[in-house]
């Protein structure tokens, strides 16, 4: 928009010229910049407005509907972009709701990384020192790029009250992947979801204790994270819980139902909303229906449940089997064929170049098929056998044949 208005005022000045000449083109110059400068202004002075308004909306719709329900003498403490209860037996957050909005797409504020106390839990919250030399990541319950699109509800994700202790397997991997698919559902569907976030807390967690610390912050074994689509005709929901740990699938493997998350935790989510409802969409958990059109993973599968029949893998079991010969197994999700390398590529389970494992059909092996294999497999649960090889860090069988392919459960059977 910055560069649109340049250019309207250039042709402005080039039209104006000869009128502009007789008081001298300098001058102009200077007022029509002076000019620019102040609708700029204007223009920075509609946007706060405007955050200011989608803030109060989300926190007005948060305390409407999106917030578990309060137990006795628990506070909710609020911030610009998030409301969370704060534990102050384990020194962080017992959970942690907010609204991903469709403003998250073109938020382009730069991380922060200046963690501070929060000012706003009156008991105090954990500090700096608390994880300095930990081994545990300051894990952000609510990403902090949710909120790149508005300053002060970026700024609020820094505070220790939004922060748990979390591996850097788990926050830099599959958590940072479950927040990505959170927010592909919002890019790629434009409607904002109302997530709620936080850690398993009991008795009895081993905390990070030494003298140089102020605090002692219990260490969660569990995370879990709620996403609810509320706004439409037919509200969804789905849930995820992950161990403190590096996690071997993708996400969606982790999927759970809402009701699973309140079994686990005790909480009761979405009090609000009428009982059929909430018990309705509290029991869902298909990942499926988060995948808008669009979203390049649109059609991913979860990979097959192990442990499979005797000498049959999944997908990601493959990666352990390099330079032997076995059977994988998995759901087709899409194929594709190149010219440039004379192949048909099988992805399995997860799109191309996300894919944890797939298969090769080279070009002068199509003679040795009855079928089009690029048409007759995709979609389809298969197991292939072969050398399991590696090319760019993804494990792969080269297939030669229509007899080392089998659907999955004519695979099952013959075992």
């Amino acid at each position: 928009m910055r560069d649109s208005l340049i250019c309207f005022i250039v042709i402005t000045v080039l039209q104006a010229a000869p009128v502009f000449g007789q008081y001298g083109l300098d001058d102009a110059l200077r007022k029509l910049e002076q000019q620019q400068q102040n609708m700029l202004r204007d223009q920075e002075a509609m946007r706060s407005k405007l955050d200011s308004v989608k803030l109060a909306i989300i926190r007005r719709d948060l305390l409407a509907k999106g917030l578990p329900r309060m137990e006795q003498g628990e506070e909710v403490v609020v911030h610009p972009g998030h409301m969370l209860v704060y534990s102050e037996k384990h020194e962080q957050p017992r959970w942690v709701a907010h609204i991903a909005v469709p403003e998250l797409i073109t938020g382009n504020l730069a991380r922060i990384d200046s963690f501070l106390p929060d000012p706003q839990v009156k008991t105090g919250t954990a500090v700096t020192s608390d994880y300095w030399n930990s081994g545990y990541d300051r894990g952000h319950m609510v990403p902090s790029a949710d909120m790149r699109w508005n300053y002060e509800a970026l700024k609020g994700t820094y505070y220790y009250s939004n922060v748990s202790p979390q591996t850097p397997e788990l926050n830099r991997g599959a958590w940072a992947e479950l927040e990505d698919w959170g927010r592909r559902y919002v890019n790629y569907s434009k409607r904002r979801i109302f997530v709620v976030t936080g850690p398993v807390l009991r008795d009895g967690l081993p905390t990070m204790q030494k003298p140089d610390r102020q605090n002692e912050v219990s260490i969660p074994e569990l995370f879990w994270k709620v996403i609810a689509d509320l706004d439409g005709e037919r509200p969804q929901t789905i849930a995820f819980v992950m161990r403190n740990a590096a996690q071997e699938y993708p996400p969606i493997s982790y999927a759970v139902s809402v009701d699973s998350v309140e079994r686990l935790t005790g909480l009761d989510f979405f009090p609000a909303l009428d009982d059929a409802i909430e018990d309705r969409i509290e029991a869902m958990r298909e990942p499926k229906d988060w995948y808008a059109q669009g979203d390049p993973f649109f059609g991913e599968m979860e990979p097959l449940k192990a442990p499979l029949p005797r000498s049959m893998y999944n997908t990601v079991q493959a990666k352990y089997h390099i330079g032997k010969t076995v059977t994988v197994c998995g759901t087709v999700v899409s194929t594709r064929k190149t010219a440039k390398a004379k192949a048909i590529y099988l992805n399995f389970d997860r799109m191309h170049p996300h894919q944890d494992f797939y298969a090769t059909i080279w070009e002068y092996n199509g003679p040795n098929f009855s079928y089009d294999p690029e048409a007759w497999l995709l979609n389809k649960q298969v197991c292939v056998t072969g050398k399991v090889t590696v090319f760019d860090d993804i494990p792969r069988i080269s297939i030669n044949n229509e007899k080392e392919v089998m659907l999955y459960e004519e695979a099952v059977k013959s075992r």
